[in-house]
């Protein structure tokens, strides 16, 4: 008899324990979150993806209730963020703040250890980056023209930074290159804050901008020859052209995402969501937008997953047309 009851007893601790391994964040989530929350930031502190991640996190942490606590991983391209993000455990305490072509892009050019198609859950997306062609305010070159011209005549003597091979940026100054029928050499930096210093050291002839560098623009360090990944001119610059307005063919507007690790539980993510959602359409964190000169356009994750299909052909037909050569 005894052994009847050890036998029964020990049988509902194991269908207890498989329950639990096979629900284990519908049954926990519903407390969710009782602790702090980690978002990996893509850029280095002082980005644009870091100053608006972090105004993001500070806003949403009065909803959530517990603290948001942003964690900078620049390199690759936003790829170590994004590769970090995609290992961890998906119970929402772990998220990336990161640019689009970390997923849409840069796992065409470069090796990473993850699948944009399968190993993330899509949670918002809420600006555009802004990018720029930018020259020291003392450089000869007085327009997209003139440095053009002199790329034409000197094939391969000028030399620009970037946020990183495969960003939406250097992508477009080097498509902007192959329309130009000029040669120029890219030099990579971890992130924005970087390639942008790499200008102001003199170590390179111009940088594409991803945001960043409206900073110094505005200060009058730089001189902006023409806005990139962009439909219409900055209206904080609106005498610079964009590459359409010189007649040159333009990539879309990469976006800042925010996403999870893959399989993140229904109860877990509409909290997030909500959290997120409604910090993303505050006055407050619009008005930190519009001080970083970052156009507010909001995306939730059916339309993000809508688009990702369309986005990723979209650049296997450029990276095709412009004879990069990508992964298999």
């Amino acid at each position: 008899m005894r052994g009847q009851r050890n036998f029964l007893r020990l049988a509902i601790m194991a269908w207890s324990i498989m329950l639990l391994s096979l629900y284990p964040f519908q049954v926990f989530g519903q407390d969710f979150p009782t602790k702090p929350i980690t978002i990996y930031c893509g850029q280095e502190a002082g980005a644009t993806t870091d100053l608006t991640g972090r105004a993001l996190a500070e806003i949403a942490k009065t909803q959530l209730g517990v603290p948001v606590v942003v964690e900078n991983k620049p390199g690759g391209g936003q790829t170590v963020a994004a590769a970090l993000v995609a290992t961890k455990k998906p119970d929402g305490y772990t998220l990336a703040c990161i640019g689009s072509s970390a997923l849409f892009t840069r796992h065409m050019i470069l090796k990473v250890p993850y699948d944009p198609f399968k190993d993330f859950t899509y949670i918002l997306a809420y600006g555009n980056y802004i990018g720029g062609i930018c020259v020291k305010e003392t450089s000869p070159f007085k327009s997209l023209k003139d440095l053009l011209e002199h790329a034409r005549k000197n094939p391969g003597s000028l030399t620009y930074s970037s946020s990183g091979t495969g960003s939406s940026m250097q992508l477009a100054v080097e498509y902007l290159a192959k329309q130009a029928n000029v040669e120029y050499k890219h030099v990579p930096y971890k992130g924005g804050a970087p390639a942008t210093t790499a200008l102001i050291g003199g170590h390179v002839d111009f940088t594409a901008g991803a945001g960043i560098h409206l900073n110094y623009v505005k200060q009058g360090i730089f001189r902006m020859l023409a806005v990139t990944v962009a439909d219409m001119r900055d209206p904080d610059f609106p005498d610079i052209p964009t590459l359409k307005d010189l007649g040159y063919k333009d990539l879309p507007p990469p976006r800042f995402l925010l996403v999870g690790p893959k399989g993140l539980p229904d109860t877990v993510f509409k909290k997030i969501d909500t959290a997120f959602r409604q910090a993303a359409h505050s006055h407050e964190f619009k008005k930190v937008l519009k001080n970083l000169s970052v156009p507010f356009v909001y995306k939730g994750r059916h339309e993000m997953e809508a688009d990702f299909p369309k986005e990723y052909q979209f650049y296997a037909n450029l990276l095709k047309e412009m004879g990069i050569k990508t992964r298999k």
